[in-house]
């Protein structure tokens, strides 16, 4: 009957059974909410983390003002640098201090391998020593033998000792005086086999050097002329590494050993005093600066169309080395100059013409132009503000708008693109009229002396069908001089001189000509010398039904005579 009760009080009934699925359960839902409100913050903050990494503006490299799950990345980071620094990872790799560890435990593995081994031979040898004086002296073997093996059968039983010990115990149940003697003898020998495992046990435990390694003041790591861990320039560096991968500290740390390994077996620092020609000068320069103050680099791939430049630039496989290497130093120069200070500027304004390229069936341009941009994607993050790709064909515009949707906002943010009838308009948007090339659609030419880039650019629209006029006035004898520009052409263009006095007579200086796209100066210029008061009247004619952009300045130059 007991049995019986405890049968059924142990045996759980459906009901009861139903009550604890149905626990389980909740339990379970329960859990499944709590991990999803646990990982709701996690997904709110990566949504802002994306939503702050898409901004159309530059972001801020100040740490202060970071946001502050991208101020605890930095932190983090520079953490991980530091450490890295001081066991000298950035030059050392970390391969071989994982084999050592992987050998002290297996040289500890053949120690104990050994002991045992040791102590077996010892057990074969006892019993040979003992059995020796046994014959030596018979009376022992009778008398002792029968009590010491009944007695050490009761110990083995209770307690198993190990064997060194259990030789001890038969030994310690002699009788005889000299059969103790040499019972002793054996004692020490045994103790002293035992005492030998500690010993070569505590010889892997040495670990020489690492103690020296950790002693070793921490390596010296510097990236464009900065350290990693220095001031508030290292952070704008480090930065650079977080943002190019999400603020994901790990996959930064690893970002940036990779590049520091690229430029030690590239060998940057000797790359910057190579000599590699000036060919390639008219490819890709650096112009002026942008409205915020970034660097402009314009690449013109339409020089190679010159069949001299391409064979020279691409046509062997040591040429194309030396290009790649050339564009590279000429990035590291360009951004040796720029300020690293949290408040200056770190990044440079990209210029794409694709005027007169060779097109994407030249695969030794394409090549070399692939090698080129995953090179300086992979080693040289967050160095581009933006990329204007301008004067682009309508498939590359249309093989665009099919690729679009497959880069992040962050990325097309960055990407500006413009036909060959908009590329001057767009590019006045970035970069001031006064510092855009020329043959850009701006007013900056090489030699010019009469206009400086601190000569600010003055812009005005030319209404469909109509005459628009500039004024310059003067009021006293001096020379005034001024340059215009038309964006689009197709204008009539003249200039007078209208004095002040109603007696005056206008004065042509310049006769009503058409300026066209084929026009060989694009850039409107000229000076008259006024000897008394007046103005100098520029006369637009636009006969077209599109409105027009006209850019102008002047400058006055009093006479001393």
């Amino acid at each position: 009957m007991a049995e019986e009760t405890l049968k059924t009080a142990a045996a759980p009934t459906e009901a009861e059974v139903a009550v604890e699925t149905e626990k389980v359960e909740v339990a379970a839902e329960s859990v499944e909410v709590e991990a999803k409100a646990a990982e709701a913050p996690a997904a709110e903050e990566e949504k802002e983390k994306i939503s702050e990494s898409t901004s159309f503006k530059e972001e801020s490299n100040v740490a202060g003002e970071l946001p502050d799950p991208q101020k605890k990345a930095l932190d983090d980071l520079k953490a991980l640098v530091q450490e890295a620094l001081n066991k000298h990872e950035f030059t050392a790799p970390p391969k071989p201090v994982k084999e050592e560890k992987k050998e002290t435990p297996a040289v500890a593995e053949e120690e104990k391998k050994e002991s045992p081994a040791a102590v077996e031979e010892e057990k074969k040898e006892t019993p040979a020593v003992s059995e020796e004086e046994k014959k030596e002296t018979p009376e022992v073997k009778v008398e002792s033998t029968p009590p010491a093996t009944e007695e050490c059968k009761e110990e083995e039983k209770s307690v198993p000792p190990p064997a060194e010990e259990v030789i001890i115990e038969k030994t310690e149940t002699s009788v005889d005086e000299d059969g103790a003697k040499k019972i002793e003898a054996i004692e020490e020998t045994v103790v002293a086999v035992v005492s030998e495992p500690p010993a070569k046990t505590e010889e892997p435990e040495q670990p020489p050097v690492q103690e020296t390694e950790s002693e070793a003041p921490p390596e010296e790591v510097s990236i464009w002329g900065i350290p990693l861990l220095a001031d508030e320039r290292s952070d704008v560096v480090l930065l650079k590494f977080l943002r190019a991968r999400d603020f994901k500290v790990k996959e930064a740390l690893a970002m940036l050993k990779n590049v520091v390994a690229w430029r030690k077996e590239f060998g940057i620092d000797s790359l910057l005093d190579e000599d590699l020609g000036s060919e390639q000068e008219k490819v890709v320069y650096m112009h002026g600066v942008d409205k915020e103050g970034h660097p402009v680099c314009y690449n013109a791939y339409g020089e190679y169309q010159n069949k001299e430049l391409y064979n020279e630039t691409f046509s062997t496989e040591e040429k194309r080395t030396k290009n790649l290497r050339w564009r590279i130093q000429f990035l590291e120069k360009a951004i040796r100059k720029l300020d690293f200070s949290p408040n200056g500027v770190c990044t440079i304004l990209q210029v794409i013409d694709f005027k007169n390229s060779p097109g994407p069936f030249k695969w030794e341009l394409r090549q070399a132009t692939n090698q080129a941009l995953q090179l300086f994607q992979d080693n040289y993050p967050e160095f581009v503000a933006k990329q204007v790709f301008i004067n682009v064909p309508f498939l590359y515009l249309a093989f665009y708008k099919v690729i679009n949707p497959f880069f992040t906002q962050r990325t097309k943010s960055k990407f500006v693109f413009a036909g060959p009838s908009k590329t001057a308009e767009t590019l006045f948007k970035y970069v001031a009229p006064e510092l855009v090339p020329v043959q850009y659609g701006g007013l900056s030419r090489e030699g010019q002396q009469e206009f400086t880039s601190g000569d600010s650019v003055t812009e005005d629209i030319i209404k469909p069908a109509t005459k628009h006029t500039i004024d310059f006035p003067v009021t006293e004898t001096c020379t005034l001089a001024w340059e215009a520009r038309v964006v689009g052409y197709e204008v009539t263009y003249g200039a007078e001189f209208v004095p002040t006095a109603a007696d005056g007579y206008t004065v042509i200086v310049q006769k009503s000509r058409k300026i066209t796209a084929t026009t060989d100066e694009p850039v409107i210029s000229g000076s008259f010398k006024c000897g008394e008061p007046g103005k100098v009247v520029l006369t637009f004619d636009n006969q077209t039904s599109k409105k027009k952009k006209v850019l102008y300045r002047s400058k006055v130059k009093v006479s001393s005579d």
